[in-house]
């Protein structure tokens, strides 16, 4: 993808992000992932020159080259850039987000969390959110909402770790709104479980992708995950 069209690109989705804050009466809450899997480092650095300084991968294996290759942009006078694990984290490569990931979006089971807890070097703490299988769809990973109030009581008390939020994956369809639900749900959750768990940190709520994230700001939403509206097709 050539600059001028990555440029356009991200001030569209910037755009319209600022547009649904302001529909919904949430002006600057909400941050936007570039989600950067399969993309080169080259068109990543790109997007960073443009602006953008958060990026979200899908695979641990893929995330640390492109990290380590794009961590020269802070030498250039930028802010670091900034690494989110979005996608499935196997628990045996659990320990291979800890060079990149400043927050992991997908804990999606008890076993997870404790992987990521034995991993952590002492006076390291990782911020994380619980995945949340709201739809109920068997492709999607995270736990039901039924067990995330004990999976809490549980992760909570690991070392190393700290609970951010939740977050969830939308099923596609044709219609937007059609998701929102999804969505409200997945908020009702939240405030829930910070009135069970007060002390814990309930600040993010990382729900939205490129068809359905103004939705999601509308129910909420503090993180939105955009690949395709920014990057294309891959």
């Amino acid at each position: 993808m050539d600059e001028q069209t990555l440029r356009q690109n991200i001030d569209r989705v910037l755009e319209r992000i600022a547009a649904a804050e302001s529909h919904a009466g949430r002006s600057g809450q909400v941050a936007l992932i570039a989600v950067s899997k399969t993309q080169p480092a080259e068109t990543v650095a790109a997007a960073a020159r443009l602006g953008l300084a958060r990026f979200g991968e899908n695979r641990v294996e893929e995330a640390g080259p492109k990290a380590e290759a794009l961590a020269a942009l802070a030498l250039e006078g930028r802010m670091p850039l900034e690494w989110h694990m979005v996608g499935h984290l196997q628990s045996r490569k659990a320990e291979d987000v800890f060079p990149w990931a400043s927050l992991v979006h997908s804990v999606d089971s008890i076993k997870l969390a404790g992987r990521l807890s034995r991993a952590t070097r002492a006076g390291v703490t990782l911020p994380i959110l619980l995945q949340v299988n709201v739809s109920g769809e068997t492709s999607k990973e995270g736990f039901a909402p039924e067990e995330v109030p004990e999976a809490v009581r549980i992760i909570a008390a690991l070392p190393g770790l700290r609970i951010d939020g939740l977050m969830t994956m939308a099923p596609i369809a044709a219609d937007p709104e059609d998701v929102r639900p999804v969505f409200r749900a997945l908020r009702g959750l939240r405030d829930d479980l910070a009135r069970q768990y007060p002390l814990l940190s309930w600040r993010h709520l990382s729900m939205g992708m490129t068809d359905d994230f103004e939705i999601a700001i509308e129910e909420g939403a503090t993180l939105v995950r955009i690949g395709r509206a920014i990057f294309g097709e891959r």
